[in-house]
């Protein structure tokens, strides 16, 4: 029994208690890890709650010296100043780390990483790498259309994000969903989390005394893209807007491209891995729910603009980068 338990792998989730965090333990209950050792971590605050892994009840522990014992994976779910507190502890042991939480972007050896991107950069996997960066879904759409589009040499890329209140986790959730029931009963809204109405409400900022702010995510969106596209494409323009919807990523994209039609565009895309969805059909924030892959509509020509080409897209925010995780951590072992 002792070398049974000795030789399961163990997995660490740091930052278990998040919305990440639990998409994290669902998809590992559905891979070849299910059978391993889950490990559950996150900051003192939420330490003792109770929760659910592998069919069976589990507590979330505080980090203590020894909790990245023998871990043979390190998934970061949580916030960045988490990972940054913990990241020295978790990589002490030899284990492979996964970050989530874009704070390891700056690393020298960290490599950004989903699916498609290998191809796309026409690099070699990094089956030797120790330190890997997931990038959200906003930016793995962001990249993936780039890197696509710059196949056929597309100039003047842009994006509007359009951001979901749970990228601000279970309290945004909750505020949202707070706020829509006491407008539509005339009451007055709480605004703990966003410090402005968020509910029937589109944004460009939170108000000022909120600690979320848009700011920070165009900021790692910028961060994210650059370290996927890297020298292969031009950075695209990148806004970021709150919609007021609980889960799922959408994204509109405008592009210069000459000389190319319409199927050119979409097998561009295909090749990038991208879901194009059949003529006079599109994606949404609802419908991709649960899905792994970036869902696209057929590209539209813009009726002023000859060369100017639209698009539009949508992605679960949680279960794509949740499923990337796992999957590149499949591929690891």
């Amino acid at each position: 029994m002792t070398s049974s338990l000795r030789d399961t792998p163990r997995i660490v989730i740091a930052g278990a208690s998040s919305l990440l965090g639990a998409e994290l333990r669902a998809m590992l209950e559905e891979s070849r890890f299910a059978a391993a050792d889950v490990r559950l971590l996150d900051e003192e605050l939420v330490a003792g709650t109770l929760t659910e892994a592998g069919g069976a009840a589990a507590v979330i522990q505080p980090v203590e010296e020894g909790s990245f014992h023998r871990a043979s994976v390190v998934f970061f779910s949580g916030s960045a100043n988490f990972t940054v507190a913990n990241l020295t502890a978790a990589r002490a042991g030899g284990a492979t780390v996964i970050d989530l939480s874009g704070a390891t972007l700056t690393h020298s050896e960290c490599v950004t990483w989903f699916p498609n991107l290998d191809g796309l950069l026409a690099r070699n996997f990094a089956k030797s790498g120790k330190l890997f960066a997931i990038p959200t879904a906003a930016a793995t759409s962001a990249a993936s259309l780039t890197l696509a589009l710059a196949k056929l040499a597309a100039t003047r890329v842009t994006f509007v994000i359009f951001q979901p209140v749970s990228e601000a986790g279970r309290p945004g959730v909750e505020e949202l969903e707070s706020q829509t029931g006491q407008l539509l009963s005339f009451q007055g809204v709480g605004q703990p989390v966003f410090d402005t109405q968020v509910a029937f409400n589109l944004l460009d900022r939170f108000g000022p005394e909120s600690l979320q702010k848009l700011s920070t995510s165009r900021q790692r969106l910028a961060a994210e893209t650059k370290a996927c596209v890297r020298e292969a494409a031009a950075m695209p323009a990148l806004q970021v807007i709150h919609a007021p919807v609980f889960y799922g990523t959408a994204f509109a994209a405008c592009a210069e491209i000459a000389g190319a039609g319409a199927e050119p565009i979409a097998q561009a895309c295909h090749d990038a891995g991208l879901l194009m969805a059949p003529d006079g059909t599109g994606p949404s924030n609802v419908s991709v729910a649960g899905e792994k892959y970036i869902h696209l509509a057929r590209p539209e020509k813009d009726l002023a603009q000859a060369r100017m080409w639209w698009f539009w897209g949508a992605a679960d925010n949680m279960r794509l980068p949740a499923a990337n995780a796992v999957k590149l951590a499949e591929m690891l072992a």
